[in-house]
């Protein structure tokens, strides 16, 4: 058995990985074996360097230095994480409940802005939720639903919070000890979980089942079920469904408690005899909680486990679930925590990286794991169509992750990219449009404010990469059918539309289906397309180079003006050229301003508005410039692009609690990080990645069952600012490349060739060079820019 399954299962040793009490421990080697994969060597023990508890606590992280001290941070300085047992782009995820914002774990309330208040002065937990988000902020509908309670006390005290003590988290485990003594731990597969308590010896020790719980413990945060059902079926055998924001959750519990009793309690009231309780009608006023309860003798160290089966599909369906994953009555913790662990070692050996410090390791594979948690797949489980199929949820935002999740999940998980994508094709089937976010909600809450028309980004780069077999003439139908609604329809009728950066949205979506018309030989619909891609230019007041004046969600015209767009070309002409680009993006970027403060706790107006008056990058604090850095490229300067990244990597990640600048946004910022450290960026819809010099010596991508190695020669390892740095390291500068052993002479590469497998091999120094400076990565109104080809 390997070590990390030993400390992973017991999780009561002196010195553990991922206690809230750190501890030095070192790397190992080991081989992995995995189903369907060969066993590979990692000279990185990466499952073993995740950390999930990095992003769960306000921001704490050094005080930047160089460039990176000039960026303003305008969001809520938190990463919104939380450190509960997930399962790879799993269906459940299971956790310590306080009902602090916005995961339902930790300390913290609702914030928008500055570093967040506290809500309560220790991590804390009135039980265990399931059904957590990632990263994300104000979305404002939340989960957490079926709160699972070990009690050695009253029922009446049911909804205490009692202290956490010597928290443990893994990948795929969590585990914490109540102030009552109650050992807790928690692991899950993709439709189960499974609790383990420990008890001390008490006479009535209880476990306790709400099924009427969820949301979070703020204004407005509860989720109050419609309709439910709960019945005990045996002893330590019981099931139920509680249909909340349209959609019917149902359950099936398994508990090994032989001398227990079983019985179950509405309004706090125990129910002697009662084998079933509906609710047909729950309203607000109405509701009081209900579900039920095992309660017997406990032996000092004696342990429960507690087996729950999950479906959006009703009992029958969530029990063969718990039967799959967990097998017919008998102890299933450690089997299931031993299968949820290959299956993440599977996944983030997807990627193995050589070099770097311990910190430098641990943020890398953190973020690697925080980019394969959402979205949450659900096969066969769609509560909103009968059919069998993928179904996803927890697409918590497209705007957030189309940039750069979704090309990693492209490339290292390309049969989940692919079901996303058959997913978001049904939703559009079914309600009529593609969405800009997607949650386990019926409604009409899909985001739309933030962005338009981004799945067909994601669709082009499937199609141009050859992903799946989807029905792509069907596609095509809904990806230009989807231009004209909402705010597309402004656009058809108009070439211009405000919020103004739906505009860039709308003329970039309109270049990818004409790609994915004309590949598939329509080429009138696809001429037709591609003359309102060029409407891009709309957007822009000429006299600025900027955006035109508009409204701008969660940021302003700045962040917005330099997005990566097809046109790049016409862009930067728009601007003045180069060298009138460049100076605009030095002054966005802080090249020689000053040091600035960050907003603290509760920043008040003015202070906000000295700062949104600066102009600045966000510094990966915020989502609508992320891709900015890479703007660049496009100007001849991949120098530059390699100074903002550098700075970046530096001082805007690290390890412990506070380790994220923001929030992770499902995803999207970790996906960001792993993109950035190995040296490419994707142009999301473009099938093109932009190269820039990598933070680690070597790397490479398993993708599609072929290899890509990014390899250096010159390499200098760099800490990160975790690391105690008592000056900014400076940054390398790609000198020369190969590609597959011919020169390469651009700094970018077409996706397709990452996705085909090879090798990329990048001379660094610590100097400037004239590499990439003549040729510039492809865009629509530059007919002379070069491709790549293997």
């Amino acid at each position: 058995m390997h070590s990390w399954l030993h400390g992973a299962i017991g999780g009561l040793g002196d010195c553990h990985p991922n206690r809230r009490t750190r501890c030095e421990r070192t790397s190992g080697v080991h081989v992995a074996e995995t189903t369907g994969r060969p066993a590979r060597i990692y000279s990185l023990a990466i499952l073993d360097d995740i950390d999930p508890f990095i992003g769960t606590a306000a921001t704490s992280l050094p005080a930047a230095q160089g460039l990176a001290a000039t960026w303003w941070w305008p969001k809520a300085q938190i990463g919104n994480t939380h450190p509960g047992a997930t399962s790879p782009l799993g269906m459940v995820s299971a956790c310590a409940y306080s009902g602090a914002y916005p995961t339902g774990y930790g300390l913290y309330t609702k914030n928008t802005e500055g570093l967040p208040e506290e809500m309560f002065d220790r991590p804390q937990a009135s039980g265990f939720t399931h059904f957590q988000q990632s990263g994300t902020g104000a979305i404002r509908k939340y989960y957490n639903y079926v709160r699972v309670t070990p009690m050695v006390q009253p029922l009446d005290t049911l909804g205490q919070a009692w202290p956490l003590h010597d928290e443990v988290a893994e990948a795929g485990y969590y585990a914490a000890t109540l102030d009552t003594g109650i050992r807790c731990e928690i692991t899950v597969g993709e439709k189960v979980a499974v609790h383990r308590y420990t008890f001390p010896e008490h006479r009535s020790a209880r476990i306790v089942v709400d099924l009427s719980c969820g949301g979070l413990a703020i204004d407005h945060g509860h989720t109050v079920p419609l309709r439910a059902h709960v019945e005990s079926i045996g002893h330590g055998r019981a099931q139920g469904t509680v249909v909340v924001e349209g959609v019917p959750l149902s359950v099936y519990i398994e508990v090994d408690i032989p001398g227990w009793r079983q019985m179950l309690w509405h309004d706090r009231r125990l129910i002697e005899g009662g084998t079933r309780l509906d609710f047909d009608r729950i309203r607000q006023t109405t509701l009081r909680p209900f579900g039920l309860l095992f309660i017997g003798p406990a032996a000092a160290g004696q342990s429960v486990e507690v087996r729950i089966g999950f479906s959006l599909r009703g009992c029958e369906q969530a029990r063969a679930n718990l039967r799959r994953e967990c097998g017919e009555g008998t102890p299933a913790f450690g089997n299931t925590l031993a299968r949820t662990k290959d299956r993440w070692r599977d996944h983030v050996g997807r990627i193995e990286v050589e070099g770097g410090s311990p910190a430098r390791r641990q943020v890398f594979a953190t973020a690697l794991y925080h980019s394969l948690i959402k979205p949450c797949f659900a096969d066969d489980e769609s509560p909103f169509w009968p059919t069998s199929g993928p179904f996803a949820f927890d697409v918590c935002t497209m705007w957030d992750i189309y940039k750069t999740q979704l090309p990693l999940l492209a490339a290292i998980c390309p049969d989940r990219a692919v079901d996303l994508l058959e997913s978001l094709i049904r939703v559009c089937e079914e309600e009529g449009n593609f969405p800009i976010g997607y949650r386990m909600a019926r409604g009409a809450d899909r985001f739309f404010r933030q962005a338009s028309a981004l799945v067909h980004t994601a669709l082009a780069d499937a199609h141009a990469l050859g992903l799946g077999d989807l029905d792509w003439n069907w596609a095509l139908v809904h990806m230009e059918a989807d231009l004209r609604r909402m705010y597309g329809e402004d656009f058809y009728e108009h070439g211009v539309v405000h919020p103004i950066s739906h505009t860039l949205d709308l003329a970039y979506a309109y270049h990818c289906t004409a790609g994915v018309a004309r590949a598939l030989n329509d080429g009138p619909l696809a001429d037709d397309l591609a003359a309102r891609s060029h409407l891009w230019s709309n957007a822009f007041d000429p006299a600025t180079g900027l955006l035109l004046d508009s409204s701008f969600y969660e940021g302003g015209k700045w962040n917005y003006s330099f997005r990566l767009l097809h046109d790049m070309a016409g862009r930067i002409a728009l601007a003045g050229g180069d060298d009138a680009f460049v100076a605009m993006l030095d002054a966005f970027f802080g090249y020689g301003a000053q040091p600035v403060k960050q907003p603290g706790r509760r920043p008040d107006p003015a202070e906000m508005a000295i700062g949104y008056a600066l102009n600045r990058f966000e510094g990966l604090n915020n989502e609508p410039d992320m891709e900015a850095p890479w703007s660049y490229h496009y100007a001849g300067r991949p120098d530059r692009t390699a100074e903002v990244v550098h700075a970046a990597l530096t001082w805007q990640f690290g390890t412990g609690a506070g380790g994220l600048p923001g929030n992770d946004d499902s995803g999207g910022l970790s996906s960001w990080y792993v993109w950035a450290s190995l040296g490419l960026f994707p142009i999301a819809g473009q099938n093109l990645f932009l190269v820039n010099a990598p933070a680690f010596a070597r790397a490479t991508i398993h993708t599609g069952g072929r290899d890509f190695v990014i390899e250096t020669s010159g390499h200098r390892e760099t800490p990160i600012g975790s690391d105690g740095l008592e000056r900014v390291p400076p940054p390398q500068y790609v000198q020369s490349a190969r590609l597959n052993g011919k020169p390469l002479d651009v700094a970018h590469l077409r996706a397709s060739d990452v996705h085909a497998g090879g090798r990329l091999h990048l001379e660094l120094g610590p100097e400037p060079s004239a590499w990439g400076r003549d040729s510039r990565p492809p865009s629509l109104s530059d007919p002379t820019a070069t491709g790549t080809s293997t």
